[in-house]
């Protein structure tokens, strides 16, 4: 569907999505496998690994921005989508070693560069973290 490493600037060991399921204008749906290998299972809860929270939400927003990308490139407008505002995150369940999330971004309202937007995960259909988030666009590098 979708080339991932052409529509964000992420790359490994920070790329938090795998593959794109679906996208439409305005929603993208997009999953990662938490290998077990991940470098944060080492030091977060070692006993009891689970993914950081903050991990689970830039696997959100990276879906966001791949969303935005194929609609600036679309618009004729310029620059990369950078997160400019993060609200209302809630934390509901676990990611653990294995597990297969479910990435969802919406659309909600443009201003200009601005692009209002929410999005959730969720592992076997159970969501996990609900976020709001804002993105603008900024130059990119030549």
């Amino acid at each position: 569907m979708l080339d991932i490493k052409k529509a964000i600037p992420h790359r490994e060991p920070f790329l938090y999505v795998d593959e794109v399921l679906e996208a439409t204008d305005d929603r993208l749906v997009a999953v990662k496998t938490i290998s077990p290998d991940e470098p944060f299972f080492k030091g977060h809860y070692p006993d009891f690994p689970i993914m950081p929270g903050v991990l689970i939400c830039e696997a959100i927003f990276q879906a966001g921005a791949i969303l935005l990308s194929g609609r600036v490139e679309d618009s004729g407008q310029k620059g990369i989508p950078v997160l400019t505002r993060i609200g209302g995150a809630k934390f509901k369940g676990m990611v653990r070693p294995g597990d297969r999330i479910e990435l969802t971004a919406l659309l909600i309202e443009q201003v200009a560069n601005a692009f209002y937007m929410k999005g959730h995960a969720a592992v076997n259909g159970k969501k996990v973290v609900t976020v709001e988030f804002t993105c603008a666009l900024a130059p990119k590098p030549e």
